[in-house]
């Protein structure tokens, strides 16, 4: 199965998450398929860039996403069913 999910990228007490494509039995943080774009919580507003039409596409394919990812994705605009 194909996860749609963060990937945690940043320092200590500095967090930075990739979206990412992944097979559901890769580590969190190991290997991925694509990339798709990058959530950062630390600014104020928090920033979120994603490309929404590999996401949709991914979406298509059958890619879950996971909770917290779902939640990224609807912030960004990519409606997810």
């Amino acid at each position: 199965m194909v996860r749609i999910r963060l990937m945690r990228m940043g320092k200590k007490h500095s967090p930075f998450y990739r979206i990412v494509v992944a097979d559901a039995r890769a580590p969190r943080d190991g290997r991925f398929i694509e990339i798709l774009g990058y959530y950062n919580p630390m600014t104020d507003p928090p920033e979120i860039k994603v490309d929404a039409e590999k996401a949709k596409e991914w979406l298509k394919k059958g890619a879950q996403p996971t909770s917290q990812a779902r939640w990224v994705l609807r912030k960004a605009g990519v409606t997810v069913g």
